[in-house]
């Protein structure tokens, strides 16, 4: 009969590897609590130089110096974050007697009897039709009266949007300054998480590591470029027709084309109201703009996309849609890199599978 009982010495190493891992995981812990308010710039950071990295190299060839490129590249980000502030507020101020104009209408203004066409809506005709009318009898007092309950609910959402754009703000700046440091030192981490993937899994976390940065830089390419072009195109669209607002329609189309919502919510409405001023020549010439300008990211974006990673485009679609309903903005990058590394580890595991037999 044997004994089964554990013997001291193998007891004490379970006991000494148990506490090794618990004091690793405390480590591990401990520090992203401490980096915690530096993460989220950590990542956005890392997904710009990332996705920037290649037009840095060309920026560096051309001055000759590291240096140079990095002070560039940095101006470059300050004017991205800049420019579309100033172009709201050089907005408002350019628009100041427009905006003053409107208020005092708003205060004098008779509501409309409701239009025939509304009450002809099918299903919901006759409701939209009565709300309208009782709107209308009641007047611009009775609709402010109404809205009033809602009044602090907006003036604590503006208060809180204000806030969270100071917060950005610094965000953004951080952001900056550790993509500088990214910028200088950028071969050195680049190797370094190489050789992280290569201790973790071999050349297969190595291709991996890779193919994370091809998945960055197709989603910048694919999308950010994209956004860039069609609210540029509409921003000149929107200008040229003398639609009031232009500089700040621009800049929200530009998160709408981010968010992958499109600019035709903010063209379309623009259409309505040169037809609605009798500019019929300038609301057919934006409908058409508009139409190309809303329907170019269908042509440009796969062919962006293709051109910085070979993955499905589905694949990267999804990932796009995906990670920002599930994370936000940064779920842009997040998304597609989480899914095209996936996919390319069940992709080689069934390909082994298949080898092997």
């Amino acid at each position: 009969m044997t004994d089964t009982a554990p013997r001291p010495a193998a007891r004490g190493d379970l006991t000494r590897t148990v506490f090794a891992v618990l004091l690793i995981l405390i480590l591990i812990g401990s520090s992203f609590w401490i980096l915690r308010p530096f993460l989220l710039a950590t990542v956005w950071a890392t997904m710009i130089v990332v996705a920037t990295w290649p037009m840095m190299l060309k920026v560096q060839a051309t001055l000759r110096r590291r240096v140079f490129a990095v002070i560039v590249m940095s101006i470059a980000m300050l004017l991205i974050f800049i420019a579309p502030l100033l172009m709201v507020i050089q907005t408002f101020v350019e628009h100041t007697d427009t905006i003053a104009r409107w208020i005092k209408w708003l205060a004098t203004a008779t509501i409309p009897p409701a239009p025939d066409w509304l009450t002809r809506v099918p299903l919901i005709g006759d409701r939209l039709g009565d709300g309208w009318t009782r709107i209308a009898a009641a007047g611009t007092e009775g609709l402010t009266s109404y809205l009033a309950p809602y009044a602090s609910n907006v003036a604590h959402w503006l208060a809180s949007a204000l806030g969270s754009f100071g917060l950005l703000g610094i965000e953004f700046l951080l952001t900056i300054v550790i993509s500088v440091i990214m910028f200088s030192q950028g071969e050195v981490a680049r190797e370094g998480l190489i050789r992280f993937g290569r201790r973790l899994a071999g050349d297969r976390g190595q291709s991996v590591i890779v193919l994370a940065g091809q998945a960055i830089r197709a989603v910048a390419l694919g999308v950010v470029v994209t956004a860039l072009v069609q609210s540029i195109l509409g921003g000149i669209g929107l200008a040229a027709a003398g639609v009031p607002f232009a500089g700040l329609l621009t800049a929200l189309i530009l998160v709408l084309c981010i968010a992958q919502i499109g600019p035709l919510i903010v063209l379309i409405p623009a259409v309505i109201w040169l037809f609605w001023n009798d500019h019929t020549g300038w609301g057919i010439a934006l409908a058409v703009w508009s139409v190309f300008v809303g329907f170019l990211d269908n042509v440009l974006r796969p062919i962006l996309i293709r051109r910085g990673a070979d993955l499905p485009l589905l694949l990267i679609f999804a990932g796009v849609i995906g990670g920002l309903l599930s994370f936000g903005i940064i779920g842009l990058f997040v998304g597609p890199v989480v899914l095209a590394v996936s996919y390319t580890l069940l992709n080689e595991w069934v390909s082994e599978g298949s080898g092997s037999k």
